[in-house]
């Protein structure tokens, strides 16, 4: 593919391997890639604030986080999808209501990520560091995405049920489900984005590993699944090369397929 304008990479699984760093090859590749002229974006389900924490070396073009909820391009906002605090408010008390009054959740801000885990992450895992505690008791701010931790599928669809103005979807690795606003995706951003940075979805390549990237994927010019990456999303990628902790985006970047660097 010799008309690539973006490199979309999702976070998890993708472009961090599993200590949560880019290798350092991955690093010099996409600077490569960045001085062709090429844009280097991330899309993500994390929030923006972590996922900043991850990316700081490279210091992305573009920034689609929170699932879709929010889009940067080059530092500013051009798109935001937040529930209001009365909204946020009664999506906690859905959660409550049908997973148990102790459930987990997460909720992102437009500039923070509230938790109330039994364990405190930030002992954990230092990426957690900022991130904030509340046990979500007159809980009242405007908020992006809220993540539940949701054992039972019933309950699951129960509260998809509850929320019909939610666009709702699993992760992979457990048991945890991410609502947004209806209709917001990584592929809903991506199309809003390519119609205010003048890029064609064809000109993206796009990479992933997980349910949320199925549609990104989809979408893109050329959608690449990880080594890693669950079967589902192999199964409609366009291609599939090594894993994350295999430098898989750097190998396949620097071969002759890419074209631009290879």
């Amino acid at each position: 593919m010799t008309d690539c304008k973006l490199l979309l990479f999702d976070l998890d699984g993708t472009l961090l391997r599993g200590d949560k760093t880019i290798s350092k090859w991955t690093l010099e590749v996409l600077q490569s890639c960045r001085e062709k002229g090429i844009l280097i974006g991330v899309s993500t389900s994390r929030g923006e604030q972590l996922s900043l924490s991850f990316v700081k070396e490279l210091d992305p073009d573009i920034l689609i986080a929170s699932g879709g909820a929010v889009i940067k391009y080059k530092n500013d906002y051009i798109y935001r999808a937040e529930f209001s605090a009365e909204e946020t408010r009664q999506m906690i008390a859905a959660a409550r209501e049908v997973c148990g009054a102790d459930c987990e959740i997460t909720m992102d801000t437009i500039d923070a990520h509230y938790w109330n885990y039994k364990v405190d992450p930030r002992q954990q895992n230092p990426s957690w560091e900022g991130s904030i505690y509340t046990d979500f008791s007159g809980f009242d701010k405007r908020t992006l995405k809220m993540c539940v931790e949701i054992l039972e599928d019933n309950q699951a669809r129960q509260l998809e049920k509850l929320l019909p103005d939610c666009d709702v979807i699993r992760f992979s690795d457990g048991y945890w489900y991410k609502f947004t606003k209806k209709g917001v995706t990584k592929e809903q951003a991506i199309q809003k984005l390519c119609s205010v940075c003048g890029i064609q979805t064809e000109e993206i390549i796009a990479f992933g590993d997980d349910y949320a990237d199925i549609g990104m994927l989809e979408l893109c010019g050329l959608g690449i699944a990880m080594g890693n990456a669950i079967e589902e999303v192999k199964e409609q990628a366009d291609l599939v090369i090594g894993s994350n902790e295999e430098d898989g985006i750097a190998k396949y970047l620097t071969s002759s397929a890419f074209g631009f660097l290879g």
